[in-house]
């Protein structure tokens, strides 16, 4: 007689951590999206997406979202029954959304800008949210 165990389906799991706003705060970032998702062995084609995709807002938040004294955060959520990992960034200037990415014209020469289009090249979907009291929400989908 042979008898199977029961699998209990995987629980989703977050990471969530300040960063300070600053170019080394958003360098943390990613490196710490990288490990944080070879420690949950999501697959490397998923993680190099994931780490250019949380490298383009982390830079953002310290650049354009920063307000003296206040960090950003980032949030990694993967959830293995849906096979979706969200990755947002919230930083403290709800006065600055980014631009849609149909409305972003930059120069061919220009050395900044395109942040958002590698976004949008690397996930499945992404968007801004309002952070109250006066901060904002970037998130990116990729699925697993």
């Amino acid at each position: 007689m042979s008898t199977t165990t029961p699998q209990l389906p995987a629980a989703a799991r977050t990471f969530t951590q300040q960063f300070s706003s600053t170019r080394r705060g958003a360098r943390l970032a990613r490196l710490l999206t990288y490990e944080q998702l070879r420690i949950w062995q999501v697959s490397p084609g998923v993680t190099d997406r994931a780490e250019q995709i949380v490298a383009e807002p982390a830079v953002n938040a310290a650049l354009h979202g920063r307000v003296q004294g206040r960090d950003f955060r980032l949030t990694l959520s993967h959830d293995p029954a849906t096979g979706v990992l969200r990755i947002a960034v919230t930083d403290a200037r709800g006065d600055r959304l980014p631009s849609p990415v149909a409305d972003v014209v930059t120069p061919s020469d220009d050395e900044s800008g395109r942040g958002l289009l590698i976004v949008t090249a690397l996930a499945d979907r992404w968007g801004t949210e309002l952070y109250p009291p006066g901060g904002k929400t970037v998130w990116a989908e990729c699925a697993c």
